[in-house]
């Protein structure tokens, strides 16, 4: 008995330090959505993942609501090792992704998952690159198209836009705004719903599913759906984070990144923006949709001079910025196949 005893008790001081090997590598991974909107879920997706394809090696703890870092401050947070892995925006660390920046423009993209592919081959074909030397990327993703939605105000033409308060995610949106007349106001996403219920803003240049998860559907009914820009995503590593984990593990995350996630995310997110739209329709806002915006005769004229000030101004010496505008639209095409 004593024998079966002490070999019991063997048995399970492996098991349980196999357990404890399981979990000795953990990461933390920061980002500005709130905890347990459908984005976090998402993320909470890829990071399960991570664990199920590790066999528990390698566990991802994730903290949402910019708990880690602010959502201005996500990606140098990352660089410093505040955090292992950021989920963020670029457009929220102005002038520091310009060339990232261009699959912002209006009429590049017609979907989250479309949009996904555009700019993951941007970074594939080495055509924005150099913007990342200092982090570790995974993959890059992109919401679906951005709209305009007020607090009952119906957008038609440029000029009904003068004079409004609208939200905006980053600089290139703020530049498209105030050409069409509105004034821009800058402020991160989960800090919209108060400065709409408080009237300090008259309506956000956001996706569908922007507008549930933050739920600005409870506080502006008139939409315009118009696709004027997307938002440009990356999920990202600190370089010294992936350096240090084993062979294995680095193959686990190589595994987890690229195209593949680049496209479901983007899937997931185009999912989403069919729900937040779902929500307004059952509440009976009033939807208005421009098609094809960008060849509009109303809206063209401006939005086109847009693109040319931004692409002129982010050209560099050795690189002309209308380069990767084009093959953009040209990864537009072959992304829809």
């Amino acid at each position: 008995m004593k024998v079966k005893s002490v070999i019991l008790t063997l048995l399970s001081g492996i098991l349980a330090a196999n357990v404890a090997h399981a979990e000795t590598h953990r990461l933390r991974l920061g980002h500005f959505w709130p905890a347990g909107s459908s984005v976090d879920q998402v993320i909470t997706d890829w990071a399960d993942k991570v664990k199920a394809d590790s066999n528990g090696e390698l566990a991802i703890d994730i903290y949402p609501s910019q708990t880690l870092a602010k959502a201005t401050q996500s990606y140098s947070a990352t660089v410093n090792g505040i955090m292992d892995i950021t989920v963020t925006a670029q457009g929220y660390m102005a002038g520091r992704f310009p060339l990232t920046q261009i699959i912002e423009l209006p009429g590049i993209v017609s979907t989250a998952e479309n949009a996904s592919c555009v700019l993951q081959n941007l970074y594939d074909d080495q055509l924005i690159s150099n913007e990342y030397k200092d982090t570790h990327p995974l993959f890059f993703f992109a919401h679906g198209p951005g709209h305009i939605h007020t607090n009952g105000k119906a957008i038609i033409a440029p000029e009904d836009l003068s004079g409004l308060r609208i939200r905006r995610a980053t600089t290139v949106v703020a530049n498209i705004l105030s050409s069409l007349g509105a004034q821009p106001v800058g402020m991160p996403a989960p800090e919209t719903y108060t400065a709409a219920q408080r009237k300090v803003i008259d309506g956000v240049a956001f996706p569908w599913q922007a507008m549930k998860d933050f739920r600005l559907n409870e506080q502006l009914t008139s939409h315009t759906e118009m696709g004027l820009y997307t938002l440009s995503f990356i999920t990202t590593m600190n370089n010294r984070s992936y350096k240090a984990l084993p062979a294995n593990l680095q193959q686990v995350i190589d595994n987890n990144s690229g195209m593949e996630w680049a496209r479901t995310m983007g899937k997931k997110l185009d999912d989403l923006d069919t729900a937040g739209r779902a929500q307004a329709v059952a509440e009976g806002h009033s939807i208005n949709t421009i098609d094809n915006i960008m060849d509009n005769p109303t809206w063209k004229p401006v939005l086109s001079t847009v693109v040319d000030d931004y692409l002129t101004s982010v050209s560099k010496p050795n690189l002309n910025a209308n380069t990767i505008y084009q093959k953009a639209l040209s990864h537009k095409q072959s992304c829809d196949l």
